[in-house]
């Protein structure tokens, strides 16, 4: 069992009419707060309007038009540029995962005089930022209970992690009815992107009995609930439960005193969206089968072993090979059962950047030290094999 060094200083508010605490939390911060949201879905639901109405006594500043794979230039520059003019005091989320990490880097810049991106890409270290509220909207990248985001630079096509302690959001409002709108696609997407969080920590060298078990419930309540929500959207125990452990997949609570994983699968999908701005979540479900078969070896077969027997249910007296081979194709089956395209070129990559991408994730994501080392070729590899 490893060291570790873990805190987690961020309140939730879970639960129907969480968001009534919103003003006491905003209070404790400051008056000036820099508004963040995507397109019109909370405009459309009627969330906005409730914020606005609830925010009656506060000085607010709007940015809006944050986009899936949440962009450097405009959105990130934007933000830093409103919270300077504005002299804002706290940033309230009101979104997705996508609109909570670009108000990280968002926070950060603004309490940096130089280009956000030395913060972004750990040029320069993150020394001060803004206190950051949110209101989830979509289950899925866990952003409101950890401590960093990802940030894409389309015009070098970077998409690039950017993780501090001052990033943790001081207050998350948790209500899963704000998700009961979430279209399938998205639905879907969000619980492969959680279920991929949690095999990053479930693969690795070094993992403890009680870490297994709580990734494997995981595991199994995300299968579950998505698929209940997908049947019936407004089912609200099944999206509260499916975001409960969107909320846990990330935060690393999971894997305290396991080793690192390396997250490889996020690695290798972080190019596919930085390339080809895809749906993460999607992403990662194609990788993550074609991963596993790539890895898959006499020294992994015992967690893959693992996996099958206690997530799908396998046989434990089947052949371990022929368990692993079942556990794989189970992950397959099951992205697949709830909509998700399971090839690169149903999502819109061809094989024509296939080995720049490989050669760019090779000397990016340091993956030679990942659970099992990836070469420029290993890339190569699984990219082809999910084509």
């Amino acid at each position: 069992m490893q060291n570790f060094d873990y805190q987690t200083p961020t309140r939730l508010v879970f639960g129907e009419n969480a968001i009534e605490k919103l003003p006491a939390a905003l209070a404790a911060l400051g008056k000036r707060v820099l508004l963040t949201y995507g397109g019109g879905s909370i405009k459309k639901s009627g969330l906005y309007d409730h914020v606005k109405k609830l925010l009656k006594d506060f000085e607010i500043t709007e940015l809006s038009g944050i986009q899936p794979n949440p962009r450097y230039n405009p959105s990130v520059l934007d933000g830093v540029r409103l919270c300077k003019e504005h002299k804002i005091e706290v940033i309230l989320s009101v979104g997705g995962g996508s609109v909570l990490d670009c108000s990280k880097a968002i926070a950060a810049g603004a309490c940096y005089e130089g280009d956000p991106w030395d913060l972004i890409s750990y040029k320069v270290k993150t020394k001060a930022a803004l206190p950051i509220v949110d209101i989830l909207t979509l289950a899925a990248t866990g952003s409101e209970y950890d401590s960093g985001g990802v940030i894409s630079r389309t015009e070098t096509n970077d998409k690039v992690g950017y993780m501090d302690p001052l990033l943790f959001p001081v207050c998350s409002i948790l209500d899963p009815r704000y998700t009961f709108t979430v279209p399938p696609k998205q639905t879907a997407a969000g619980c492969a992107d959680a279920m991929n969080h949690i095999l990053e920590q479930y693969f690795c060298e070094d993992a403890t009995l009680m870490n297994d078990g709580f990734c494997e419930a995981g595991l199994k309540s995300l299968m579950v609930n998505t698929r209940a929500c997908l049947a019936n959207p407004e089912d609200y125990r099944a999206r509260a439960e499916m975001m409960f452990a969107c909320t846990l997949a990330c935060n690393g609570i999971l894997s305290l005193g396991n080793s690192e994983s390396g997250w490889p699968m996020h690695g290798i999908e972080h190019a596919l969206s930085g390339y080809y701005d895809i749906t993460h979540g999607e992403g990662l479900a194609i990788i993550t089968p074609r991963w596993m078969r790539h890895i898959l070896s006499d020294r992994t077969l015992p967690r893959f072993v693992k996996y099958g027997v206690n997530v799908f249910g396998i046989d434990p007296a089947l052949p371990e090979k022929e368990i692993a081979d079942k556990a794989i194709d189970a992950t397959y089956a099951f992205f697949e059962s709830i909509g998700i395209p399971m090839h690169l070129r149903e999502v819109g990559i061809d094989d024509s950047r296939i080995g720049e991408m490989a050669h760019h994730i090779a000397v990016n994501e340091g993956l030679e030290n990942a659970y099992v080392p990836l070469s420029e070729k290993d890339i190569r590899d699984i990219l082809v094999a999910s084509l």
